[in-house]
């Protein structure tokens, strides 16, 4: 049965068939003549997948970077950023990522951040002197931040694919995202005497006041989710939903940034990329569901402990797999696909699933910034008008330091769980 479906998988996808859709042919191919189960039940576990409470907050993360993107307000956190970076040696690059880490906290999704902060920000890096490749670069780079910082899109999936609190793994990912950003800042300060980067002029503090209070309002949303969902206001499911109506009073009705013959475009975008991300899961949970019957699962943990009992070993290579997966196919569908075949290995090797969950997110979000298949490559390369060939080259060293926080959060847990374990004890 699971050399039929891979076999199939394999020849839709050698074929040009997207993934998503071969996957769920693969299934139904599999089913109707490889197992003696029915063929309804292809459909039935696909629509399961995507039955979830926890899933409805994918459509109000997307719609609430959609209203920020359109609503200019990428643009006022670019220049709070800038206006508290800007005047040391790569200040604009330092803002980027600084812009990135505060947008992190409200849109939940790396290739928003990096459609949304990404051509505002290449534009400004430019026209101070940076290269173009250089700029799309970082941009991508700092992207990969978005989703580690909550609110997260992959980790709600995550979340509810593994049975885990999802406020646990948004807590969780504050310091290691704290660590991207730093890490990717020191890259810049080497960076910076090597091309000479320029600086901007001194800031007075009435320019910088004024850049704060032009965003104080937006850098509320995090404030807003995370103090909500710590004091049980509302869940993280909801929490969602309470950012999507902030994003809109504040683009509608008080900055009057978007009107209303923008409104029909941002929903419907919203709905289309929602049907991307739940048909993926719909067609990657069926998937799954013939994995966990063939037993592959059991297989990898039976082997795996057979070779070694050190959950170290087993975590290098765990991420070896991931980064070399995260290369080759697409983030969303190697989250959904992976989830229930590594988490009963987690759990017999006694590893933290909150833990577990951050580790693969953080893999994952490096595959989105690396060639060949890295979508935040690519929706950077084309809004930008970047040659695709050269920003692949260019991202590879600003991938280093986001391999390094990955390896440090493997081996120290600390980095991980201090934070859920300190504001959610006993939940």
């Amino acid at each position: 049965m699971i050399t039929a479906l891979l076999i199939a998988f394999v020849l839709l996808a050698v074929a040009g068939v997207p993934i998503a859709v071969g996957m769920g042919i693969a299934v139904i191919v599999t089913m109707a003549f490889f197992t003696p189960l029915p063929t309804i039940g292809a459909i039935q576990r696909m629509v399961t997948g995507v039955d979830s409470f926890v899933l409805i907050s994918i459509p109000f993360f997307m719609l609430t970077g959609r209203l920020m993107n359109v609503g200019g307000i990428t643009t006022r956190l670019f220049a709070f950023a800038r206006s508290l970076v800007g005047p040391i040696r790569g200040g604009m690059a330092h803002a980027n990522v600084i812009a990135n880490m505060i947008l992190a906290g409200m849109s939940g999704s790396a290739v928003a951040d990096a459609g949304g902060m990404g051509v505002v920000v290449i534009k400004a890096m430019q026209s101070q002197g940076y290269r173009k490749e250089l700029a799309a670069a970082i941009t991508v780079a700092a992207s990969t931040i978005g989703p580690i910082i909550p609110p997260s899109i992959p980790m709600v999936i995550y979340g509810a694919m593994a049975e885990v609190s999802v406020g646990k793994l948004f807590l969780g990912g504050f310091v290691p995202g704290a660590l991207m950003g730093l890490s990717l800042m020191g890259l810049i300060a080497f960076w910076g005497r090597r091309e000479r980067l320029p600086a901007d002029p001194p800031y007075h503090l009435r320019e910088i006041w004024r850049a704060f209070r032009e965003a104080f309002l937006s850098l509320l949303t995090p404030i807003i989710l995370i103090g909500g969902i710590l004091s049980g206001i509302f869940t993280p499911t909801e929490a969602s939903a309470v950012a999507a109506v902030y994003a809109f009073i504040l683009s509608f009705f008080i900055l009057r940034t978007v009107k209303v013959a923008d409104i029909p475009g941002i929903i419907v975008d919203t709905f289309v990329t929602t049907a991307v991300v739940t048909f993926i899961i719909s067609t990657t949970s069926g998937f799954s569901y013939l994995l966990i019957i063939g037993k592959i699962g059991t297989l990898l943990v039976e082997s795996t402990l057979a070779l070694t009992h050190n959950p170290y070993v087993v975590l290098l290579i765990v991420n070896i797999a991931l980064l070399i997966l995260g290369c080759l196919m697409e983030a969303g569908v190697l989250l959904i696909l992976l989830t229930p075949i590594l988490v009963p290995l987690m759990k017999s090797l006694g590893v933290d699933l909150v833990h577990f969950g951050l580790i693969m997110v953080l893999n994952l979000m490096i595959g989105v910034a690396t060639p060949p298949v890295g979508m935040c490559l690519f929706v950077v390369s084309e809004a930008n008008n970047v040659k695709l060939e050269r920003l692949m080259r260019e991202v590879i060293p600003w991938c280093i330091p986001l391999i390094l926080v990955l390896l440090l959060i493997t081996y120290i847990p600390g980095l991980v769980m201090w934070v859920p374990n300190w504001l959610m004890a006993g939940k």
